[in-house]
């Protein structure tokens, strides 16, 4: 198990659209290891595979973590299959947006397919926190960040943030 680096705005790496998994073998799940202790060790609750450079589509959630407990999931190649006409808003924010939070508009409920980390087919129902935290992490596999979804003034002030800080954290 490695802690990678993650990947933070404006990189271009982060607008790739992810591959499907063709097969669920030791190579993936030592990645699904890989990024949950990266997830951990960033302190967050969901990552998705290109935020650490690969372009695969997997994504891992722990939402227990921040009560200190751990019980991660694996999402192998998740689709929606259902999202509700009602919407919720819940604060967003972004290991590869750091320090940048924002209200965020997402359908309330969700049904989802996914393979597990054992290659086996799941359905999933999800409604708060986690409807939010898997369409959050699913946008990434398709190049989308949550700074997408927010006006056009609020994503460019963002990005200035962020290219600041990344420009102070080279030359010091």
């Amino acid at each position: 198990m490695t802690v990678r680096p993650i990947l933070t705005a404006p990189d271009p790496r982060l607008q790739a659209l992810s591959m499907d998994v063709e097969t669920v073998d030791g190579d993936i799940r030592a990645l699904i290891e890989d990024m949950t202790e990266s997830m951990y060790a960033a302190e967050g609750i969901g990552l998705a595979a290109i935020q650490i450079g690969v372009a695969k589509r997997v994504l891992v959630i722990d939402l227990d973590q921040k009560e200190g407990n751990k019980n991660p999931r694996a999402f192998i190649n998740p689709k929606i299959t259902w999202a509700s006409e009602e919407m919720a808003v819940f604060e967003e924010g972004c290991l590869s947006v750091p320090e940048i939070w924002d209200d965020v508009e997402r359908p309330a409920r969700i049904k989802a397919e996914y393979l597990d980390a054992d290659g086996k087919k799941q359905t999933l129902e999800a409604d708060g926190l986690l409807a939010t935290c898997l369409q959050h992490e699913m946008d990434h596999l398709n190049g989308v960040l949550f700074i997408d979804h927010l006006s056009r003034l609020k994503k460019n002030m963002a990005i200035k943030k962020l290219t600041k800080a990344k420009k102070l954290k080279e030359s010091a």
